[in-house]
């Protein structure tokens, strides 16, 4: 074995922990498979707040357990080593600590529960999360549901490569905590991922601190081979990563830091009083839902192809189907009453922000922050024309990474984007979900705010909770750490918090300058000139619509990411990544005045190293297509893009499309408006620079009447 300081190499199927280098031994499957088979086991939850909530959503989970397969199996190849390929990556993909494949024994099934025709298991393993310093309240809202929180992760997992099999057109049934027919750690031990000692099941990396769950399937694909008893992870390369396995000292890294911190230091960044793009908060208009263009499709407003596009666009990958369908089943737990308890012990508005940022992390939340909300964050009226009036104070911002290794293996907008956004909306809801309901187990009002049903938009919140800057690519903003490679979640609540203050880490002088999202687009949607003044907000307006009608209609793919997949500031920044990576990292994060100097250098090197181009190594999923009712081969095929340095970026060559606050729909006509793309062209004209809008507003003079929405038609006109 060799030791590799990156994981540049590293097959994805093989996951994080090396478990390739742990010695097998096919004779402990017959011993294993021998034991007699167990009663069931207790499943208590605990009482803790955090226990309450996770119950409900293990409920969400296990109602999406189990199905009905595809009528036709997909087309797949008769390789089962690429089969478990597939389905590990697919696991790992939803951050699965680490995942075997075993044959599935008559006895592994618990007493008194008949065996059914599924004679494969996929085994998940879900490490427990680090329970946070004593003094945290945060401490005290987990209690005793450490486990029962890592239950419930790979109950998700479980569901999603269910799911995933199940619409490759074979029988699959996900087995969790509190509901589970089978032995699930005797099964760990078969499908190599623990062993027996002094009677208990251990695992080498992580001891008894994790929780399984089981897909029970009739799908064939290769099995893993039982660990030998005697195995052991070499303590050398394990600290240094043996095999581009995440490390022992970054694990150590991550763990020393506190709860109340993410894994990357977001600590060290400058802070600003307001973001670094100018927001006219008196101008900027409260907008309704129904004015985004991916509502705007759907409602017909884009013709009918991207009508009939839009309901599956996202989701037309059995994987990313699969995650829709809990996405959508938490939806009505979003939101509830408080229970009537004694909030005196939350007056405390530092101690809450602490607490509510541990509980954030400890469920899986990648980055978070706090703001209170501008009244512009809220949209004026939800997607079905009711009028919505803000309700609370304070928002916590969480951004969910979409994938870096993934990302890798992808072209940004081939068979896995649509998945790779299901994945962090599916996870985000999950998180906010539950830290909404355990909020509210304790007297305090708080709602979760996803993709799937939000009051709020997320990019002003993203901005003012201090977790990133706007960016070229538009309506999206950047991180330092992750760069555009994420979704973002949103709790609102009156718990007193403390805000974060917004970063500054010279991205607007980095954007200015690097046009690699520009240059990259499929569809030419994001400007190559300046910054513009759009509805109160300074940005690099990119054309919505175009963006929108490719990512519904992309023939090749689903969906699109084609702009995060090529930033150069899309990387992984840890004790495991490349030391050239790390640098550039700190250089741009603490060496700003630098800026004008480095950009065109770090483009052209990041074009030169390859970063933007496609990395088999890491690409694990088949190109399916979900038609109708079953998986097919992609009928178009697949994006294969890699990046095209030569690619000319001439502003005046590009015309864009702008469609201002006055050409929004009605907020209450939910009937097709189709767009006048040709009044949006000539809508540039009415741009200001930022630089024209601030001596405006210098000067006393009233906003631009493209600022005010459209209003409602009301219910009399609508009758009409």
């Amino acid at each position: 074995m060799i030791v590799h300081p990156a994981s540049k190499d590293r097959p994805y199927h093989w996951g994080p922990f090396p478990l390739e280098a742990l010695a097998r031994d096919p004779a402990v499957a017959a011993a294993e498979i021998a034991r007699p088979r167990i009663g069931p086991a207790p499943a208590a939850l605990g009482a803790s707040p955090l226990a309450g909530a996770l119950k409900r959503y293990l409920e969400i989970f296990q109602s999406e357990a189990a199905g009905s397969p595809a009528p036709e199996q997909a087309p797949l190849p008769d390789d089962l080593a690429r089969r478990a390929q597939d389905l590990k990556g697919a696991a790992y993909f939803m951050d699965a600590s680490q995942v075997g494949i075993c044959a599935l024994p008559e006895s592994a099934w618990i007493d008194d529960v008949a065996p059914d025709a599924h004679d494969h298991a996929v085994v998940i393993l879900v490490e427990h999360g680090r329970l946070p310093e004593q003094g945290n309240l945060a401490r005290d809202w987990i209690g005793d549901a450490v486990e029962a929180s890592a239950a419930a992760r790979a109950g998700e997992i479980a569901t999603c490569v269910a799911g995933h099999i199940r619409w490759m057109g074979f029988s699959a049934h996900a087995h969790m905590f509190g509901a589970t027919g089978l032995d699930m750690e005797r099964l760990a031990v078969l499908a190599g991922l623990c062993q027996r000692r002094d009677g208990a099941v251990v695992n080498p990396f992580l001891g008894r601190a994790f929780s399984l769950a089981v897909v029970a399937t009739d799908y064939p694909a290769a099995v893993d081979q039982p660990l030998a008893t005697t195995a052991k992870a070499n303590p050398l390369k394990y600290w240094f990563g043996i095999n581009g396995a995440q490390s022992g000292r970054e694990r150590r890294r991550r763990a020393r830091r506190r709860s109340d911190m993410s894994r990357y230091p977001m600590e060290t960044v400058k802070r600003v009083d307001r973001p670094t793009t100018l927001i006219l908060d008196d101008e900027t208009p409260r907008v309704p839902a129904r004015a985004a263009f991916f509502e705007r499709a759907a409602k017909g407003d884009l013709g009918p192809k991207a009508l009939k596009e839009r309901a599956r666009f996202a989701t037309k990958h059995p994987l990313s189907a699969s995650q829709r369908g809990m996405i959508v089943s938490m939806v009505p737990h979003q939101d509830g009453p408080a229970a009537d308890a004694d909030g005196a012990a939350l007056e405390d508005a530092d101690r809450n922000t602490a607490a509510i940022k541990s509980l954030a992390y400890f469920l899986g939340a990648d980055l978070t922050g706090v703001c209170e909300i501008p009244r512009y964050a809220w949209f004026s009226h939800r997607g079905d024309g009711s009028e919505i009036e803000p309700y609370h104070r304070y928002a916590v911002v969480m951004l969910i990474d979409q994938g870096y290794e993934t990302m890798e293996g992808a072209s940004g907008d081939d068979w896995i984007s649509g998945a790779q956004s299901m994945r962090s909306y599916l996870r985000g809801a999950e998180i906010a979900g539950v830290m909404a309901e355990t909020l509210r187990s304790l007297g305090m009002s708080a709602r979760s705010q996803t993709n799937a049903d939000s009051d709020v938009l997320h990019i002003p919140l993203v901005l003012w909770a201090g977790l990133g800057e706007l960016s070229r690519i538009g309506e999206l903003v950047l991180n330092p750490f992750v760069g555009p490679r994420f979704k973002s979640v949103v709790l609102t609540t009156d718990l007193p918090l403390t805000p974060d203050k917004p970063i500054d880490f010279g991205l607007q002088d980095f954007c200015q300058t690097c046009m690699k999202c520009a240059r990259e687009c499929p569809c030419d949607a994001i400007p190559y000139g300046d910054k513009v003044m759009f509805n109160g907000y300074e940005m690099w307006k990119p054309d919505v619509e175009r963006c929108a009608r490719y990512r519904v209609t992309n023939p090749k793919g689903s969906a699109c990411g084609r702009c995060m997949k090529t930033c150069p500031i899309n990387k992984v920044v840890d004790a495991d990544g490349a030391l050239l990576t790390r640098m550039a990292s700190w250089l741009g994060v603490n060496a700003m005045w630098a800026k004008p100097l480095m950009v065109p250098f770090a483009v052209w090197f990041d074009d030169w190293i390859g970063n933007g181009r496609r990395n088999p190594a890491k690409k694990w999923w088949f190109d399916h297509e979900i038609v109708g009712d079953k998986t097919v081969a992609a009928l178009k095929g697949a994006n294969e893009r890699d990046i095209d340095p030569e690619r000319p970026t001439d502003p005046a060559k590009q015309k864009m499309a702008y469609y201002h606050a006055d050409m929004m729909p009605p907020p209450d006509v939910l009937t097709p408006v189709p767009v006048d793309r040709k009044a949006a062209s000539a809508a540039a004209a009415l741009l200001e620079t930022p630089e024209e809008a601030k001596a405006r507003v210098a000067a006393g003079k009233p906003r631009p009447a493209h600022y005010i929405p459209t209003p409602p038609v009301g219910p009399d006109k609508e009758e009409e």
